[in-house]
């Protein structure tokens, strides 16, 4: 991102998340404050750019796509908190609402994100009437140049506990050493531990009509100053990621979230190839 700035990628995708409330059903994620945390502008984007979206095939699978990762990485949530896990941390939040739609009464959630975005989503939070609950901790860290650790741990971060991760819609933007360093970071704490994170396929591994679309979303991310740096193929990524210590890895591909969340769903309506992975301590 441009320094200085707050994330523009972060703004697109809550706009989408957004859009999926109100034109997708059966919902793949509900998200009740996903509208409210918007701000005025951005809402009536959302309302102005409805009908379009909706015709287009793959604007629509765009937003398939973001609307599983998230749901993905809340259900895989609730499983570690079933089994005792009461750290949630969130990389890259942007303007996600799970701390203040958190079910879990034990859980407490650590928001990491660039000091720029997240002095953004503190203010829509407070223009929008949202109340910051007790459980959620802030951690501005800037993930090329400081310490996920210490971020973490400034804030009260336990690292003698388990924790679990999101991390969506980042990855792809970062350096390799600064993927594989937090990912290192994640598979050093106890078991328990997990991380929910999609990534970027090398753009050789897609098909003609992805390419198309890949090339499509590219070129946006990157007249934002945001461009894609970062891929992995998925059968490298996973022995990296368990030379690392990581003992579970499921990665969903597209034909997986279809299966999973869609019911099979039109080829047209399908998200666009990438990687979505869940790896657990």
């Amino acid at each position: 991102m441009i320094e200085g700035r707050r994330s523009r990628t972060a703004e697109r995708v809550a706009i989408r998340r957004a859009a999926h409330q109100i034109l997708d059903r059966p919902l793949i994620f509900e998200d009740p404050l996903a509208l409210k945390i918007l701000s005025d502008e951005a809402r009536e984007r959302v309302h102005a750019e409805a009908e379009g979206e909706n015709n287009n095939p793959w604007g629509r699978g765009l937003r398939i796509f973001l609307a599983t990762r998230s749901r993905f990485a809340e259900e895989e949530l609730a499983r570690a908190a079933g089994h005792g896990v009461r750290q949630y941390v969130v990389l890259g939040a942007g303007l996600d609402t799970f701390a203040c739609r958190n079910p879990f009464a034990e859980l407490r959630v650590f928001e990491v994100d660039h000091p720029e975005t997240q002095a953004w989503k503190q203010k829509r939070l407070e223009d929008a009437g949202i109340a910051i609950p007790e459980s959620l901790r802030f951690a501005p860290v800037d993930f090329e140049r400081d310490t996920l650790e210490h971020g973490l741990e400034a804030v009260g971060f336990r690292p003698e506990e388990p924790a679990f991760f999101a991390w969506l819609g980042v990855v792809p933007y970062l350096t390799r050493e600064a993927a594989l360093s937090t990912l290192k970071f994640v598979a050093g704490l106890p078991p328990g531990s997990g991380v929910v994170f999609d990534y970027a396929i090398p753009r050789e591994m897609l098909t003609e009509m992805e390419r198309i679309a890949f090339d499509l979303l590219a070129e946006r991310v990157a007249r934002a100053g945001e461009p894609f740096r970062l891929f992995f193929r998925p059968d490298e990524l996973e022995a990296e990621l368990r030379a690392m210590g990581f003992t579970e890895i499921e990665d969903q591909d597209g034909a997986a979230i279809r299966a999973r969340w869609l019911g099979g769903a039109a080829e047209e309506s399908r998200p666009r190839r990438a990687g979505l992975l869940c790896a657990r301590v």
